[in-house]
């Protein structure tokens, strides 16, 4: 998000009447890819002894390059730490694993992208290892050179922290996962697996091996019917019936495509529409999907899988690919437990990207979840200020007078009434209370907690996309410019429990769709108020939409390029 003109004099003249202060502000973002992000400056022409907070983000993926794009840097010092020095669309990932993309077109240098800002800023190739949020420090670990004790680790200070190191892939602690099976996450994993598919298909090729041993060889397992896995096997298909089948004649035949799914049916996220289409062409493309079934176990050889009818069933396979969910990296495990959420999957951020329980620290992406505030949790205090008069009830009018506030608060409510097709608060408060036509009719508190007692229903976690973390960053970017404009006019709702109103407005997801490629030139497309498009149309709008949405001209016009030398000279074979 770009600032206008008035929005950025606005903010700088709160800024530049502020009294002195100093610090270190950190952000902590989460992404594909743990790191850690902060930026160092100094103005001049501030007043004297003035010191620019420092914000420090972990993390170079969608949610911590997206808040680093989109931040003010002349009004903060960031310095940039991350494991690696670049930003990559992984939403292309399944196309790299089978050349239809090559590996540097969806990839941008973060220093290139900083650079493109201005000002100073420094970055750190390194991963944190420990938050210390009592002391505002940060353990960071360098793999590229190491300090006077020979470890190469640093401290790095904070005032802020925002989290956006993402997650890594969910092994469930099935046996062997680890060890046998590659994930596709990262640019490396995609990598891997371009080359273990040429590796399977040489091999199958040695002249010394029987039909079964080329049948193991060339039977690729895809674990986890999500958009990963679904894009992955199509992708694969697409890659040994185009291109492979004319390069390997002789064992084409024996290639065999698995996906397996533990619940009823795959991209069970989308509309049964979408879902029931993705079966029937896998079928008809000859790709195996095994739904109802749990992978037990994986080893060198075979994977390991129960089904209630059938038991455990032992398959040989040459290639698998783990793609069923997130897990939390290890140091925000540990993290948790200091700031007692010890028992969460993720760590819990409050409504405006806050880390629970701890002061400084926000967390965005796929590392963390908005812990929404429940209605029911604070019926005693909305009640409280609705009822300006004391009287001890509430008429309908008094509670249209907050009815704004209490939509921006809990959102729940909004989605509840729209989802009864409730057309006003006094079609609400009838389940509490009969006739509730005039202003004047009045509840008691009892009556009102019935009304709002099925709203908490419509709460619903995010979920883990480069849609959601590329927003929240966006989000929470435009806090951090416009928070000394903020603490003197502040913009947000009510606050239910204090007095005054919230600096911000809580962050509010909007989904803007989501895509299916299904192969054969064929994906299903999934937009907003219910518009579901299969077939060769949406593939072209999937190519569009992908393009836009490239962080650079370089990346876009290298994805482009992509795209059309693959259809003139079809998919590089090269084992590299």
């Amino acid at each position: 998000m770009r600032w206008t003109a008035f929005a950025w004099e606005s903010a700088s003249r709160a800024f530049n009447n502020r009294p002195t202060f100093t610090g270190l502000v950190v952000v902590l973002a989460a992404s594909s890819g743990g790191g850690l992000v902060a930026y160092a400056d100094s103005q001049p022409d501030q007043p004297q002894g003035f010191k620019k907070k420092k914000i420090v983000v972990l993390g170079t993926g969608w949610a911590g390059t997206t808040f680093l794009r989109n931040l003010d840097s002349k009004l903060y010092d960031v310095q940039v730490i991350s494991p690696r020095n670049y930003f990559a669309f992984t939403p292309l990932l399944p196309s790299v694993t089978c050349g239809t993309v090559e590996p540097r077109s969806v990839v941008e240098p973060i220093r290139r992208i900083l650079e493109k800002k201005g000002g100073d800023f420094k970055f750190w190739e390194a991963e944190c290892f420990k938050i210390d949020p009592a002391n505002k420090k940060i353990h960071c670990r360098s793999n590229m050179g190491t300090n006077l004790d020979g470890n190469g680790e640093f401290l790095v200070d904070y005032d802020y922290l925002v989290v956006a190191v993402g997650a890594r892939s969910n092994t469930f602690n099935t046996p062997g996962v680890t060890e046998n099976c590659h994930f596709l996450k990262e640019v490396e994993d995609a990598q891997k697996i371009r080359r273990s598919v040429m590796d399977c298909f040489e091999k199958a090729s040695l002249p010394y091996l029987n039909e079964e041993e080329r049948k193991k060889n060339l039977h690729f397992v895809v674990v986890g019917g999500g958009p990963t896995g679904v894009e992955f096997a199509a992708e694969l298909h697409d890659f040994v019936t185009e291109d492979l089948s004319k390069l390997y004649p002789s064992i084409q035949h024996l290639v065999k495509i698995s996906l397996i799914e533990a619940a009823d049916h795959i991209l069970t996220m989308f509309d049964k529409r979408i879902t029931n289409f993705a079966e029937d062409k896998f079928g008809r493309d000859g790709i195996d999907v095994k739904t109802g079934y749990k992978v037990v176990k994986v080893s060198k050889d075979a994977i390991t899988m129960q089904n209630p009818a059938t038991g455990d069933i032992a398959v040989p396979y040459g290639m698998a690919v783990w793609s069923t969910g997130i897990g939390t990296r290890p140091f925000v495990v540990d993290f948790m437990k200091q700031i007692g959420q010890a028992n969460r999957r993720v760590l819990a951020t409050d409504e405006w990207l806050r880390v629970r329980e701890c002061d400084d620290v926000y967390a965005v992406g796929d590392c963390a979840t908005i812990n929404q505030r429940r209605v029911m949790e604070d019926i005693s205090e909305i009640f409280r200020v609705a009822d300006k008069d004391k009287s001890g009830t509430l008429t309908v009018k008094e509670i249209q007078d907050i009815l704004e506030d209490i939509y921006v608060r809990y959102p729940q409510v909004k989605l509840y009434m729209k989802s009864k097709q409730l057309n006003g608060i006094a079609d609400l408060i009838r389940t509490g209370k009969g006739d509730a036509e005039k202003e004047s009719v009045e509840l008691s508190i009892e009556e009102f907690k019935k009304a709002l007692s099925l709203v908490d229903s419509q709460v619903k976690n995010l979920p883990a996309t480069a849609q959601v973390a590329a927003q929240q960053g966006q989000y929470l970017a435009t806090c951090f410019n416009k928070m000394q404009a903020a603490e003197e006019n502040p913009e947000g709702p009510i606050r239910i429990r204090g007095e005054g109103r919230h600096r911000f407005n809580p962050f509010r997801y909007r989904h803007l769709g989501q895509f299916a490629p299904l192969g054969g030139e064929q994906t299903a497309a999934q937009l907003p108020g219910d518009w579901v498009s299969i077939g060769h149309s949406s593939q072209w709008l999937w190519y569009s939409v992908y393009a836009t949405k490239q962080i650079s001209w370089r990346t876009r016009a290298l994805v482009i390029s992509d795209w059309g030398r693959r259809f003139i000279f079809g998919r590089d074979s090269s084992g590299i």
